[in-house]
């Protein structure tokens, strides 16, 4: 079985990576309460209004009345286990009441309309501006980055780690950016957790680094995409013959393929960057030397250039450009998201 993964190495393969799944935790009673109010307003419009329509007359209902409403209706059909809703106040405001009620030893504040048909647990004032805070589009720069004319930039990553390709996709907009005023390259940690097919994309990417550079960067933005690194080689134009004796050479140099098949711990090693691994204390992808020091940054390309531009003993000009203050989602894909994830890490 195991010759058998080589020998697909070999004559180029095409790696799938599984999907993960997330375990949502159930809230309690009481902690959902806060979102019992947010379903009444869709119970009203698909019945026509909660308690089947407003005053009996077909008018207006005193704050009273329509307060008495909603406190029944949310006793009689939302309620359980002992909860109930109980009338703090109610006051008139615009078309609508004002209820504040009491569930649970919380307060709500909710609003009904005058006819008692429609309960809404929040309104918006559409006639109050609000300031949005201003965001910050950069990273501060970590206060302990050594500094030098070209810095040294070495991402060490697990090539189908979800965090090391989040961190790669933040990274590439800055390596461009600043092209060869710094010395950037992308290594690998000394151990591989995500199985063969991690191991030999690994190999082939270090020998497309290594022996076909002006490739490099379109090939990892391609394999980026969706993990397909066979289709990549083909789209960006990759010698696979040259690519392929090259990964021979190197899986017998360090070893690659023994320690897949008879790995010593855990995981099996993974030794083309070992010795810098040992010398940084590199343990988990992503993880991010300037200048021969681990440092801590966020993963936006923003965030990136800040921390790497703080590492010049004279930043260029380029550093005054404005890159994108998103985080790119983790995995593959360039979707972006609200997540600062600086901490995660596969290892």
């Amino acid at each position: 079985m195991e010759e058998k993964h080589h020998t697909e190495h070999k004559g180029e393969h095409v790696h799938h990576a599984k999907k993960e799944h997330v375990k949502i935790k159930k809230s309690s009673l009481w902690m959902m309460l806060s979102g019992i109010l947010a379903v009444i307003l869709v119970i009203s419009i698909f019945t026509g209004g909660f308690g089947r329509g407003g005053s009996t007359s077909g008018g207006t209902l005193s704050s009273q009345e329509a307060a008495d409403k909603a406190v029944t209706y949310i006793n009689t059909n939302l309620l359980s286990g002992g909860q109930t809703a109980k009338l703090k106040s109610v006051e008139e405001s615009g078309n609508l009441y004002n209820v504040k009620l009491d569930i649970g030893g919380r307060e709500f504040d909710s609003y009904i309309t005058k006819d008692g048909g429609l309960l809404f647990p929040s309104v918006v004032d559409l006639s109050v501006e609000v300031e949005k805070p201003e965001q910050p589009t950069q990273q501060p720069p970590a206060p302990d980055v050594e500094k030098s004319d070209k810095p040294v930039v070495e991402l060490f990553v697990m090539s189908h780690c979800p965090f090391g390709t989040q961190a790669e996709k933040g990274i590439i907009p800055v390596a461009e950016l600043l092209g060869d005023k710094i010395d950037f390259e992308v290594k690998f940690v000394n151990y591989a957790m995500h199985a063969d097919k991690e191991v030999y994309e690994q190999l082939n990417q270090h020998c497309i680094k290594t022996e076909q550079g002006d490739k490099f960067l379109g090939y990892l933005k391609c394999f980026l995409k969706a993990g397909d690194g066979e289709s990549c080689l083909t789209e960006i134009g990759v010698d696979k013959a040259k690519l392929e004796s090259c990964a021979e050479k190197t899986d017998a140099e360090f070893k690659i393929t023994e320690s897949l098949e008879n790995p010593s711990g855990r995981y099996p090693a993974f030794l083309i960057n070992d010795e810098e691994c040992k010398e940084y204390g590199v343990s988990g992808s992503p993880s991010l030397v300037i200048n021969g020091k681990l440092v801590s940054s966020t993963r936006s390309p923003a965030a990136y250039l800040a921390t790497i531009c703080s590492a010049f003993n004279e930043a260029p000009e380029e550093c005054e450009q404005e890159l994108s203050a998103a985080n790119p989602s983790s995995g593959f894909g360039y979707e972006t998201t609200a997540a600062s994830a600086s901490a995660a890490q596969c290892g």
